[in-house]
């Protein structure tokens, strides 16, 4: 594909490498002089754009704006029909020249020439944008470098620069052979966050790029190639019409396995690029081409495990049951049941469906931490509802079946008795998590008001994460809310403080660890979280 001017260092700002147009190789004068004889001797078209770039190339490597704007405004005078290229290229100069102003911290340059160079900048791109129509790549990248800039100030220009910069590139799709420049565009918007608008863009790109006659081959490899890239969106965009083209001509068997490796592109891992509600779409379209039966145990655990860590606790919960039901010797059965039944309890309040789960793993014979966390949870459930003689035999067979293993879960189980023993409630910031997720009258607190996430969600045995908790609290003005962050359940190495709404820790066992949270302001409870990271 062709690289027009100012591919990717448009909004990366300060890169200093030569976008070339594909087919065309370096020339060999690299000097300022020879290029600009070249540009003025030279008709409009790629040839031009590559001696711009080069010259731009040249200058802004080391910083020179102020000598490159003298250069352009020389070419201009010279010739006239440069005019378009040299107000844009002057523009890009001095936009990325306030910006490397800023982060040197020049300020006496900044402040005594900034506004002046603001002026040069908007009345440079505005010519350009006036002389150029919205079929002109020119016209659609001065338009792209206006709305950063005024992004940039956040001023009162901003949105209409948006608009106008959107609205030139639907009118450029129209006529445009290459959207290179669209999909450049689109970058940009996405980089500062404007996903909506980059996503329209993005579709328009994929539209002219898909053909009838593409393969489906080159699709993947297109498509994956952005993966790789880490541009989810596009990305996700080039597999939708990979996808929606194979089922028109592949096999069952050939479909399923192709949409198989898709998903397990974007299914959660602990490295690379991810989008788990993506993945929990293929894995939908899986099971429309090929029934429940596409799914053997190992692709029904990452559906479960994906929709988990992507906060869909009920289809989680369903697809780790449906592991259990159809693959009970598959080597993530046990940890599937466990999961299901903390799902059950502390995401959908569900305890007595839970009790089922956790009662299954309980009797088994060999131990393992799925067995001995059940047998925690089924004392803990007995404690908080008030039976601690249940609580207590449940309990001491945790003892008798760890045999002094397990420790992490063994000094939980002896902190219970002690306050059984003591007569004393559950340590408040676990009693308040279990009264928050199980009483009805707490039924209002949905986790939709704390986010809480792990760095990473499988670890080995010692290694360090990051646990973070965002509340949305409602607006209060310029005063800030003084939260209390309650901390219990499995926190591994660390005791967060109640002000603490992050801390790294690290797990010296095995098995599935369960983080609690609730959120306190003054005025009472925000919300509850709860998560599981896997340690093996």
């Amino acid at each position: 594909m062709k690289k027009y001017i100012g591919r990717l260092f448009v909004y990366l700002l300060l890169s200093s490498s030569v976008c070339l147009p594909c087919g065309f190789t370096q020339q060999a004068e690299s000097d300022p002089a020879a290029l600009s004889k070249r540009i003025l001797e030279g008709a409009a078209g790629e040839g031009l754009y590559l001696d711009f770039e080069a010259l731009q190339g040249f200058y802004l490597k080391d910083n020179k704006f102020q000598e490159f704007v003298e250069l352009l405004k020389s070419l201009g005078g010279q010739n006239k029909a440069l005019a378009p290229y040299v107000d844009y290229y002057i523009g890009l100069s001095r936009y990325r020249q306030l910006k490397y102003l800023e982060e040197e911290q020049l300020w006496n340059e900044y402040f005594s020439l900034g506004n002046t160079y603001r002026q040069e900048l908007t009345d440079s791109l505005l010519a350009a944008i006036g002389a150029t129509s919205a079929k002109d790549t020119i016209h659609l990248y001065a338009r792209l470098i206006l709305w950063q800039f005024h992004r940039d100030q956040q001023d009162a220009f901003n949105e209409q620069a948006l608009t106008d910069l959107v609205n030139a590139g639907l009118e450029f799709t129209q006529s445009a052979k290459d959207l290179t420049p669209i999909r450049d565009v689109a970058d940009a918007l996405l980089a500062y966050g404007e996903k909506a608008r980059a996503k329209q863009l993005y579709k328009l790109y994929v539209g002219k790029t898909v053909t009838s006659d593409i393969k489906d081959e080159t699709l993947y490899t297109i498509a994956l190639d952005f993966y790789k890239k880490q541009n989810i969106e596009l990305s996700e965009l080039m597999f939708d019409a990979y996808m929606k083209k194979i089922a028109q001509s592949f096999s069952k068997e050939s479909l399923v396995a192709a949409l198989t490796d898709v998903a397990a592109l974007f299914s959660y891992k602990t490295e690379g690029p991810k989008d788990a509600v993506y993945a929990e779409s293929v894995f939908q379209k899986i099971e429309e081409a090929g029934g429940k039966e596409a799914f053997d145990g190992q692709l029904l655990y990452t559906r479960a495990f994906n929709a988990e860590k992507a906060k869909e606790f009920t289809g989680a919960c369903g697809y780790y049951v449906e592991l259990i039901q159809r693959f009970p010797e598959s080597p993530s059965a046990d940890e599937a049941c466990f999961k299901a039944a903390m799902l059950y309890t502390y995401a959908l309040r569900d305890a007595k469906k839970a009790r089922e789960y956790f009662e299954t793993l309980a009797r088994k014979e060999a131990v393992n931490p799925q067995v001995i966390s059940s047998l925690y949870q089924l004392g803990l459930l007995s404690q908080w509802e008030g039976d601690p003689a249940k609580a207590k035999e449940y309990y001491n067979l945790l003892l008798e079946k760890a045999k002094g293993g397990f420790t992490d879960t063994l000094g939980f189980a002896g902190e219970r008795m002690r306050e059984i023993d003591e007569a004393k409630p559950i340590e408040y910031n676990l009693k308040t998590f279990l009264d928050v997720s199980l009483k009805e009258e707490h039924a209002s607190f949905t986790m939709g008001k704390v986010d809480l996430s792990a760095s990473s969600y499988t670890l080995k045995q010692g290694q360090e994460i990051d646990i973070t908790a965002v509340a949305y609290t409602p607006e209060t003005g310029c005063m800030q809310v003084e939260l209390q962050y309650l901390w219990s359940g499995s926190l591994g190495t660390q005791t967060p403080s109640s002000g603490a709404s992050a801390f790294s820790t690290a797990y010296p066992g095995t098995g599935t660890k369960a983080i609690n949270l609730v959120v306190v302001s003054s005025a009472g409870i925000i919300d509850r979280a709860f998560d599981m990271v896997d340690v093996y």
